[in-house]
């Protein structure tokens, strides 16, 4: 049995998993929604009425944050955008899963992100007179979402 000094994650309820491995845990996460656009349009005999027809599917952008010093994986994939290279591996684009925990740490429900990358980070506040945990967070845009 893991002691919650020492579990890392033992104060996130949500877990960002890629190509099969934790990745990182966060304790909030938001913007989990979909939309489709609405095409309206008027036949020629209709005088006051319209017709909706389903348009384009738009996904929110997904807002995640932890407390700093969990490691820098997060940051390493920021950085991926805002430093593009020609090597294949360094990639950003990524499927992943956000993994919503129970109160005994078992996964709950696990939301699928298509093409999925950082768009936006943002580091802690400092306030040395402060004593409040160092929070940074991570904008996650993508094509898709899912519930497993």
């Amino acid at each position: 049995m893991v002691h919650r000094e020492s579990d890392p994650f033992a104060s996130c309820h949500f877990l960002m998993e890629s190509n099969g491995l934790i990745q990182a845990g966060f304790s909030e996460c938001t913007g989990l929604n979909s939309e489709t656009n609405i095409i309206e349009y008027r036949e020629g005999n209709d005088d006051n009425s319209s017709r909706k027809l389903i348009g384009l599917n738009k996904f929110g952008n997904i807002t995640l944050k932890r407390g700093v010093g969990l490691g820098h994986q997060i940051f390493e994939w920021r950085r991926m955008v805002t430093e593009p290279s020609d090597d294949p591996t360094r990639e950003p684009r990524r499927n992943i899963s956000i993994i919503l925990l129970d109160e005994k740490r078992s996964e709950k429900v696990r939301f699928n992100l298509k093409n999925a990358w950082p768009s936006k980070w943002v580091g802690p506040d400092f306030k040395a007179a402060a004593n409040e945990i160092a929070i940074e967070q991570l904008e996650i845009c993508h094509e898709g979402v899912s519930i497993a």
